[in-house]
This record gives C-alpha cells, structure tokens and sequence, in this order.
C-alpha cells in the first residue's frame, strides 16, 4: 500500500455535552470551563493539541457553551486593567489562551453521540487525516500521546486509536478493542471494537481512551452508522467497520499508553487529577503537599 504523507495541522474537540455528573456547577457554567487548579480543562486539551503541531482547531459546542469562545478570545478590557496596574504576569496569563491557536467553532445541534459530533467537523475537515481530543482526558505534556500517535498514523495510514490497560471490572465505562502485535511494542493492529461491553464480552482489557487521529473515509462510514449504544452514534462503531476493511480507511491502528492521565470526566477522578496536578506546580506544591500531608495525618489518626 502506499502511503500519502500528508501533514496533519488540524483538531478536533467535541465540547457540546450537557456535564450532568457536575450539576449543579454545570448548570450555567460548560463543564470544560470547570478549572482544574487555575486553568479550566480545555485549555490543557487544546494546549496538548498545539504542542502536537495542531495549529487548527475547531470545537463542537452546543448551547450554554459560548464562554468556552470568550475563554480563546481576547479580554481587552481585562487586559487593559493588568496593564495599567502593571501586572505584566497575569496579563501573560490571560493572553495566553487567545494566542494558543486559530480557533474555530460549529453547534452540534441536538446530542446524538460522539460520531455524530466527529461528523458535523467534515466541512472544516475536508479530506485530510485529522486528530479528536475529548475534553474529559488530561493528558500530561511529559507524555506526548499524541505526537505518537500522528506518526504512527503517517507510517501506517489509516487511522489510529489510543489505548489504556484498565481493570477488567471497567472495561463496561469504556470502548473495548481486539487487537493483534505489531513488531513495535507500544503499537497495535485494531481488529474489532465494542462500545462499553460486559466484562465477559470484552475483547480484551485495552480500553479506548479519548484520543483519535482519523483517516477523512470516517465520514463516509458515520452517516451510514444506525444509533448504537445508548441510542447514539457511535464513533467505536465506525471505527469497527474501518477496522474490519481492506479497501479505503483502513487499517485502525492502537498507540497503547502507559504514562500519565487525568480523568475530569469523573467527580472523584476530577478531584484527583486537580491535587496531583497542584502536587507537581513549582509554585504551589511545596506548601501544598506540606498541608496535605499534615490533613492526611490527622484524618488517618482520627
């Protein structure tokens, strides 16, 4: 098969979910704006994207989402207040979200699923190779996930599916994948895909965790795919049929990751990924960690 070689500049993130497990904080305020110690969660996410050569992103939203645009916009009144008060480090700070990337964005419309929210990115698109960042998995930037995967799919084609070993009791909260060895260790052949199983009818432990660097023909693929699991359009569904081609889309290939990420979609694992993340800042984790130590203490001695 050859290859085309064609750079990838462009990501997508699907941001139009309602956050029901937040509420009531969610109510008036998108769950990706949700701060995670003094940045709100999709900031990281398109911060990862950009630090992967992604210039170009565009966000599906739905309704109540319009601060997730103010947040990538300029604040000139803001701004103008940090200056006068020569605030030149805050004034950085604000600024730096607005200069990230070229942002764009499109309303999902009504909520049928992740593969209908990938779908509605295909007139941005076009038809060229394109990554999926889901807002609820931080990845660590000392582990760049997706850097990897954008090469493995420029040797392979394709597309190319991030992967997590995960208990076996919870593999049912994620997509389940069938894979085969390649000759590189941390990389995959995907054969089959199951969208949340049973324990028992998984294919395997590797769950697909929310990155996808996808080949144009998913498009194709979508609009034919009837609601699946929980009624919905199923991104794992397509990318099943994908998987089981020889002709055009094919291969799926897994990056199976083993190095640091942060779960926000979950409030205990939100909570979680915020003190870890405070732990490792140079300007606040030594009195932080120093506190938390002292709190552990008493609690355990309670």
């Amino acid at each position: 098969m050859t290859l085309t070689r064609t750079g990838i500049s462009k990501a997508v993130i699907p941001a139009a979910g309602l956050g029901t497990r937040f509420l009531p904080a969610t109510k008036a305020t998108p769950k990706e704006m949700l701060p995670v110690v003094d940045k709100p969660a999709i900031q990281y996410v398109v911060e990862e994207a950009v630090a992967a050569g992604l210039s170009d992103v565009l966000m599906i939203t739905g309704r109540n989402k319009r601060p997730l645009e103010d947040h990538f916009d300029r604040n000139y009144e803001l701004e103008e207040a940090l200056t006068r008060k020569g605030d030149a480090s805050r004034l950085a700070r604000v600024r730096e979200s607005s200069d990230l990337a070229t942002m764009h964005y499109v309303r999902q419309g009504a909520p049928q699923g992740l593969g209908h929210a990938v779908l509605c990115a295909e007139p941005h698109v076009g038809d060229q190779p394109f990554a999926v960042l889901l807002g609820d998995d931080l990845i660590d930037p000392r582990d760049p996930l997706l850097a990897r995967m954008i090469t493995v799919q420029q040797q392979h084609g394709g597309s190319v599916i991030a992967l997590m070993e995960v208990d076996p009791e919870q593999i049912h909260l994620y997509g389940s994948a069938a894979i085969l060895p390649t000759p590189d260790p941390d990389v995959v052949r995907v054969t089959g895909l199951i969208e949340k199983p049973e324990p028992a009818q998984a294919p395997s432990h590797y769950a697909v965790i929310g990155r996808y660097v996808l080949d144009p023909a998913v498009f194709d693929v979508l609009r034919k795919t009837q609601p699946g699991c929980g009624d919905e359009i199923q991104l794992t569904d397509a990318l099943r049929e994908l998987a089981e081609r020889d002709d055009t889309g094919g291969p799926v290939h897994g990056v199976v990751f083993t190095g640091r990420r942060y779960d926000t979609g979950d409030r205990g694992d939100y909570l979680r990924a915020i003190v870890r993340l405070a732990c490792e800042r140079e300007d606040l984790g030594p009195d932080f960690r120093t506190w938390l130590h002292t709190y552990v203490t008493q609690e355990m001695q309670a």
